[in-house]
């Protein structure tokens, strides 16, 4: 899929919690990016009792454009193992999806603290030996069916070259970089100037592998402004898409919505959900944090937030956001 897409190309983050199928395709029907990931998947929980609740975050709708499936764990053996399962077709069939996955990507970069414990996602960065092991095990298991990427920081508590040459030498499609490390978390602005040499050593050791900037990122005239600076192939927008869900339009609307345009959004974002789903009841909780998106930049819009985060349900959280758009409605 790599060698048909735009340069530069735009990339959805993968974000846990966040980027499942509705999030997806709410993004998509603003504007779509060129890449989608799914949101983190465990391959340890994958090839554990667990299966059945961990297969949810690779769901996708069919109307969806390819995915690439974003994994972490420490078993090589797992990574092996999932990857087989995922380039044959089967991890897909077992979703009931009538298309296959567009590629599988490593998470070496994730600095939560729970996940870093346990010596996955950016623990990987100081331990070269296991990360040669779960990339050569998941390269095993795809048998060239798929192209396999890495997402990574520039190091762990210092920046990191070394981790780089490593990369390299592994035969990836494609590296996103959060150009932090995992000590400065988001705490600090991205390191948009480390990229000169990131890509000097992509062009002398790896030409073939994709170089795509991750951080800091607020808007597609930002990406290709970067883009074009550092002569790298693609860029990825994470928290960007929370300031604006149209941000990988030329030419976003966004500022120019009303409240009934960004409360609309909401509405189909909780409708989709409700579809998609087996237990809507139950998620209110984690839909809240989607009313921070689209409930601002209009009067009255701290005050609904604050009421949708008292609903239960799905259906008290419609209730009151209809209820606001009628009595703002007769109030105009």
């Amino acid at each position: 899929m790599f060698q048909d897409l735009p340069r530069p190309f735009f990339v959805l983050a993968p974000m846990d919690d966040v980027t499942d199928t509705v999030f997806r395709r709410l993004i998509a029907a603003c504007a779509p990016p060129d890449i989608n990931f799914s949101e983190f998947v465990n391959v340890d929980g994958l090839m554990s009792p667990g299966r059945p609740h961990i297969l949810t975050k690779l769901d996708r709708a069919e109307s969806e454009p390819s995915l690439i499936a974003h994994i972490w764990g420490i078993n090589p053996n797992n990574f092996r193992s999932v990857a087989d399962q995922i380039a044959s077709g089967e991890l897909a069939a077992e979703l009931g999806l009538g298309s296959n996955f567009a590629g599988v990507d490593l998470n070496m970069g994730c600095p939560a603290k729970d996940v870093v414990k346990t010596g996955a996602c950016s623990a990987l960065i100081n331990n070269h030996e296991l990360a040669q092991d779960i990339i050569q095990a998941t390269q095993a298991g795809l048998a060239g069916r798929l192209p396999l990427s890495v997402k990574t920081r520039l190091g762990y508590n210092v920046i990191e070259p070394d981790w780089f040459d490593f990369l390299f030498a592994q035969d990836l499609a494609m590296l996103s970089v959060h150009l932090r490390t995992k000590k400065e978390m988001s705490l600090v602005n991205a390191h948009y100037d480390e990229l000169i040499w990131i890509k000097q050593k992509r062009d002398m050791l790896s030409p073939d592998t994709l170089l795509v900037a991750n951080g800091d990122i607020m808007s597609y005239s930002q990406g290709l402004q970067l883009a074009s600076k550092y002569g790298i192939d693609g860029v990825m927008i994470g928290r960007g898409v929370f300031h604006d869900p149209y941000v990988f339009a030329s030419e976003s609307p966004w500022e120019k919505l009303d409240y009934l345009e960004r409360t609309g959004l909401f509405i189909k974002h909780l409708n989709l959900y409700k579809q998609w789903s087996p237990e809507p009841d139950k998620a209110a909780g984690r839909l809240n944090k989607y009313a921070k998106i689209y409930i601002n930049g209009f009067d009255g819009a701290k005050a609904l937030r604050e009421q949708i985060a008292e609903a239960k349900t799905i259906d008290d959280m419609l209730d009151r956001v209809r209820d606001f758009q009628a009595r703002s409605i007769i109030n105009v």
